[in-house]
């Protein structure tokens, strides 16, 4: 298992406790527990090259004192983004460093030392910022992070007083770092630390417990918000994206939550107060309108929303290009900012002779299409406008034939009927895949 250990008093008290625990759980079990101290380097700090000393050292003295600890490290590369705080840059650099350290070790738990005191900053501080039930419910005790379902990251102290580690520290006699960054005033949660917990601490004895306690209900109240999306969005989804009037059927609360969910599912991010009420206020839903939301951009089209992840910022379009894709795999095509997918199928696909020799190319006018075998082949512009696809669903390049320049793809409608396959032969199923695009399109 691993400690995120900075060097200060709570990680270093942790660190601790963990490897002594360590040491007599070894005594007994025949695959022993090795703790890994994981450091990381943000390169702000005058100091940060010697707290890398110091955890150096510390880590060797109690190694040679038999406790099972190892000290590894890492540097943040790179600054903040035009916009972004010191502090984002930083926590989203240690996150990803700390995981980065785990897994090459082979660990699958991250031990933090956030205590109660933290917790109830971490309330205050969301409440002021006017954060929604996720920002109340504050640091949960156990999480996975950046969809990596092997890491669990956990605080085991979230319960712990603070004067409780700090007596921990003084009994064991741990040596600890001081970070000058700590009384920088320039940090809102400093602020908070020195210049208004004094006060409220004075006037309400019982702040900090009560306020970890009100974390804990937000934690649970969250949660039955999360249980309500998944009841919610199966009947609002389709292929053409969320139902806008049917969300709106919802009552009020329903609604934005649903909406909020949906929008976290697709952008990997939280949705702004003023989006989601925008969109749930919006009467012309049989509007076409683009919106830039998080990576990508947010349509709105014959009553349905759906997201689409940013193209590459100046791509060229490719050029007429030969391929082969009789085999399965992913094609990369990058002058295109996207990929061909090709997988085995037993229905609805194509003969892997009739792949082996394609040609990739943009629409140049007067392409025939034919959704279905007994249907008749007709434009490719009219058999968009009778699939009712907006404009971003037909993005990217057309496969034709490389012979008789027949199509045999087009980015969402799918394969071509007069390419299918006989059922019942070994076939492949195509898709194109745009930069970013992780769920299935409506071609698939």
């Amino acid at each position: 298992m691993a400690v995120a250990f900075s060097g200060g008093r709570d990680s270093t008290a942790l660190l601790h406790c963990v490897a002594r625990q360590a040491q007599v759980l070894n005594r007994t079990l025949e695959a022993p527990v090795q703790v890994l101290a994981l450091h990381v380097h943000h390169g702000l700090s005058s100091q940060a090259d010697a707290w890398v000393q110091h955890g150096q050292t510390l880590c060797r003295e109690w190694a040679a004192q038999g406790l099972p600890v190892e000290f590894r490290h890492q540097r943040l590369a790179g600054e903040p983004a035009a916009g972004q705080s010191i502090e984002a840059w930083a926590r989203e650099g240690r996150y990803a460093a700390l995981a980065e350290m785990a897994i090459e070790a082979g660990a699958t738990l991250i031990l933090m030392a956030h205590h109660r005191r933290d917790q109830a900053e971490t309330l205050l501080l969301q409440a002021l910022r006017g954060g929604g039930v996720a920002g109340l419910a504050g640091m949960p005790r156990l999480q996975q992070r950046g969809g990596n379902a092997d890491l669990v990251w956990a605080r085991p102290w979230l319960q712990q007083g603070r004067e409780t580690i700090e007596a921990y520290v003084e009994s064991q006699g741990l040596s600890f770092v001081e970070d000058e960054s700590n009384s920088d005033p320039r940090y809102s949660r400093n602020r908070l630390r020195m210049q208004v917990w004094p006060a409220l601490a004075e006037a309400f004895p019982a702040a900090e417990r009560s306020l970890a306690l009100g974390a804990q209900w937000a934690q649970q109240a969250l949660a039955l918000q999360r249980e309500m999306a998944e009841q919610d969005l199966p009947g609002l989804l389709s292929p053409q994206g969320l139902h806008l009037p049917g969300l709106r059927a919802l009552s009020p609360a329903r609604a934005s939550n649903a909406l909020r969910a949906w929008l976290l599912q697709q952008t990997g991010q939280v949705a702004s107060a003023r989006r989601v009420t925008e969109l749930l206020a919006r009467e012309d839903v049989e509007s076409t309108l683009s919106w830039p939301c998080g990576p990508g951009v947010l349509h709105l089209y014959r009553e349905h929303l759906s997201w689409q992840p940013a193209l590459q910022a100046g791509a060229p379009i490719g050029e007429a290009k030969l391929l082969d894709l009789s085999r399965p795999g992913v094609y990369p095509q990058p002058d295109w900012s996207g990929a061909w997918e090709v997988v085995a199928a037993s229905d609805g696909g194509v003969l892997a002779e009739s792949m082996a020799q394609v040609c990739m190319r943009a629409r140049q006018g007067g392409e025939q299409f034919q959704r279905q075998p007994r249907a008749v082949a007709r434009s490719l512009k009219k058999a968009y406008q009778s699939a009712a696809l907006p404009a971003w669903h037909r993005e990217g390049p057309l496969l034709l034939k490389a012979d008789t320049q027949q199509v045999l793809f087009a980015p969402g409608l799918g394969l071509d009927a007069r390419s299918w396959a006989p059922p019942g032969v070994p076939q492949l199923q195509l898709r194109w895949l745009r930069l970013g695009e992780s769920e299935p399109a409506p071609d698939a």
